[in-house]
C-alpha cells in the first residue's frame, strides 16, 4: 500500500469565505494560523492576539470555525474520489489517499501527485505532502513538511528518524519528557527500550511510534461518500455580474465529479442555488442530453447558461444539489483498441504468437495432484479447448495463483513466522501428504509433508506460508 498524506496547514483561514489581508485566525486569546501578509510582519502561530495586533495594527481577526474547516476537508474528500476510493479523513486537516492500486491507472506515483496537488492549488488550498506505505508515517512527514515519494519502507523509517519529537498528536507533558531526556529526533526515540519507555511516556506515543514505522497495523477508517450530493459555498465577495461565478463554480463541480467517481453514478440534471445578498435565491438548472460525470462537460455547459444569465441582485453564495442520478454501467475494455470485426479469440492469439514467437504464449490447466508445485501444467494455447479443462484436481479453495520458484525459509520467533514482520494466521492448517509415488526420483517433487496457512503481515500482504519438519517457509502470494 501506498498513502498520499495531503496535510492543509492554513485550513482555519482558507476555509473562511469573507476575508482581507492581512487576516489571521485565533482560539482562546491565540493565534491559531495566519496569511501571508500577518507572517511577513511577525504574526506566527501561538501568540498573544495582544502581541500579534502589536505587529501588525491592521490585521483582520477571525474566530476559529470548526465546523467550517469540517466542510471544507468532507468537501476535499469527495473530490479525491476522482483519484482513488479509499480516502481517510484525519481532524483537523489531514486528508489520506491510497493511491497505491491506482499507480497503473495514472502513470506511476508522480504523475497522480501531481494531480493532486494541481487540483488543491486550483481549488486555493495550501498543501503540504508525503506518500509512505504507512497512512501515520505519511502523516507525519506531511505535517513536517517533508516532501517524497517514499515507496520503500526502509526509505520511509530513515525518513521519519530525522523528523523532530514534537508531535502534534502527544500531549505537552510527553514531549516535555522526551525533551528532558535529551532527545531532539524519532530515531533517537526508537533507540530506547520500548518496555521501559512506554512506563515514562504511556502507551499511546509508544503505539504510535509502532504504527507509524510499519510495526502495528493502522486501519484507517474510509470516508464515507454521502448518499446524496449538495454543498455550498460561500463567495470570498459579492458577485454582480454572473460570468464572474464559473470561477468559483469549479469548486463545487469538481466535488461533484470526484463524488460521482467514488459513487460510480452519472448525473443527468443538477441545481446550482444562486445566493443573493438580499436573501432570495435563483436556481439555475443544468440537464444533459446523456448522463454523464464528467468535471470539463458539466464547466462547459455551466459557462453557456452564465453567459446568458442577468443576475437580478449580487450573489453571495452558492450551493450545488445533484438532483437526478443514475448507476454507472459497466463496461469490459477490448484487448486492441479497434478490433477487426469477426475476429475471434484464437486470431487474436494467432496475432500474439506471431508478434511474441512460439511459446511464448501458453496457458495452464489443472492437474489431478495435491502438491502446489504439481497442481497445474503448462501447454500451448491453440491446442486447449473448453473439453480439455475438465481434469480434476484437489486444490483447496484457499491457493494464490502466484507461487514462489522454491519456497523461501522464513525466520521464526516466539513460535510464529517472521515476514516484514510477525505473520498473523488467519486459517486453519491444510495437511499435505502426498508424492510418495516418486520419492527418490530424478527431477521430481517427492514426498511432501506440510500444514499451509493463509497468513497476514502487518503491511497488509497476505501470504500462503507452511510448516514441515524442517521450519516455516513461504510458498505464495495473494494478489
Amino acid at each position: 500500500m501506498l498513502w498520499l498524506a495531503l496535510h492543509f496547514p492554513l485550513l482555519p483561514i482558507e476555509a473562511l469565505p469573507l476575508r482581507q489581508s492581512p487576516s489571521a485566525v485565533v482560539s482562546r486569546g491565540r493565534v491559531l494560523v495566519g496569511d501571508l501578509a500577518a507572517r511577513l510582519a511577525g504574526v506566527c502561530a501561538g501568540q498573544k492576539l495582544s502581541t500579534a495586533l502589536g505587529l501588525q495594527p491592521g490585521l483582520m481577526v477571525f474566530e476559529r470555525d470548526e465546523l467550517r474547516e469540517i466542510k471544507a476537508l468532507e468537501s476535499l474528500a469527495c473530490w479525491a474520489g476522482r483519484f482513488t476510493p479509499t480516502i481517510s479523513v484525519v481532524s483537523p486537516d489531514v486528508l489520506l489517499l491510497e493511491i497505491g492500486s491506482c499507480l497503473r491507472l495514472f502513470g506511476g506515483a508522480p504523475a497522480i501527485i501531481e494531480a493532486v496537488l494541481a487540483g488543491c492549488a486550483e481549488q486555493s488550498y495550501s498543501t503540504n505532502w508525503a506518500a509512505a506505505p504507512t497512512p501515520l508515517g505519511a502523516s507525519w512527514l506531511a505535517r513536517n513538511a517533508c516532501a517524497g515519494i517514499h515507496i520503500e519502507i526502509s526509505a520511509m523509517q530513515a525518513a521519519l528518524a530525522d523528523l523532530p519529537c514534537a508531535i502534534d498528536e502527544w500531549p505537552g507533558e510527553v514531549i516535555d519528557r522526551i525533551e528532558s531526556f535529551g532527545l531532539k529526533r524519532l530515531g533517537d526515540l526508537r533507540q530506547l527500550p520500548g518496555a521501559g519507555l512506554r512506563r515514562r511516556i504511556g502507551n499511546q506515543p509508544m503505539d504510535d511510534l509502532l504504527r507509524a514505522w510499519g510495526d502495528l497495523p493502522d486501519p484507517q477508517k474510509p470516508f464515507a461518500f454521502p448518499e446524496s450530493f449538495a454543498i455550498d459555498l460561500e463567495l470570498p465577495a459579492r458577485v454582480e455580474h454572473a460570468e464572474a461565478l464559473a470561477f468559483a463554480g469549479q469548486r463545487l463541480f469538481a466535488a461533484l465529479a470526484g463524488w460521482l467517481h467514488g459513487r460510480q453514478l452519472l448525473l443527468r440534471c443538477c441545481t446550482l442555488h444562486l445566493a443573493h445578498d438580499d436573501g432570495e435565491k435563483t436556481p439555475l438548472a443544468l440537464r444533459f442530453s446523456e448522463p454523464a460525470a464528467d468535471e470539463g462537460r458539466f464547466m462547459r455547459l455551466l459557462r453557456e447558461h452564465l453567459a446568458r444569465l442577468q443576475l437580478k441582485a449580487p450573489v453571495e453564495a452558492l450551493c450545488l444539489q445533484a438532483d437526478e442520478l443514475l448507476d454507472k454501467p459497466g463496461a469490459s475494455a477490448h484487448l486492441f483498441e479497434q478490433a477487426a470485426t469477426g475476429e475471434g479469440a484464437l486470431a487474436c492469439l494467432e496475432r500474439l504468437r506471431a508478434r511474441l514467437g512460439e511459446g511464448a504464449v501458453q496457458a495452464l490447466s489443472p492437474m489431478a495432484d495435491h502438491r502446489p508445485e504439481c497442481a497445474t501444467f503448462r501447454h500451448e494455447v491453440v491446442t486447449c479447448s473448453p473439453h480439455d479443462m475438465r481434469a480434476s484436481t484437489a486444490v483447496g479453495q484457499h491457493r494464490p495463483l502466484w507461487l514462489l520458484p522454491n519456497p523461501q525459509a522464513l525466520v521464526e520467533c516466539a513460535g510464529r513466522p517472521q515476514w516484514h514482520g510477525q505473520l498473523k494466521l488467519l486459517s486453519r492448517a491444510e495437511r499435505l501428504e502426498s508424492g510418495w509415488w516418486d520419492e527418490g526420483e530424478a527431477g521430481a517433487t517427492g514426498d511432501v509433508r506440510r500444514d499451509y496457512f493463509v497468513a497476514r503481515n502487518p503491511l497488509g500482504q497476505w501470504a500462503w506460508v507452511f510448516r514441515d519438519a524442517q521450519g516455516w517457509f513461504l510458498h505464495g502470494l495473494f494478489a
